[in-house]
């Protein structure tokens, strides 16, 4: 397994915290029932990360096609 480090400004990790708390909170109100389970930052890194690799892996899936358009959308059309 590789470890991939990265470095994002204090604010936008304060917002990726705050979303893994309103991700856990739904994951809590459907009984653990999504895709991941309980997610900690680091889950969450890895979870988009494999979304992302869909775009090469599985293009026609939900995952690959979504993370396509959010590609796209900041204009790289893959």
């Amino acid at each position: 397994m590789k470890q991939i480090l990265i470095r994002v400004s204090e604010n936008t990790a304060n917002n990726l915290n705050e979303l893994v708390e309103l991700c856990n909170q739904e994951n809590s109100r459907r009984d653990g029932c999504t895709s991941h389970g309980a997610l900690s930052l680091s889950r969450l890194m890895s979870m988009l990360a494999e979304d992302a690799a869909m775009v090469i892996t599985r293009p026609g899936s939900w995952e690959g096609a979504n993370m396509a358009q959010v590609f796209s959308s900041h204009g790289y059309d893959v």
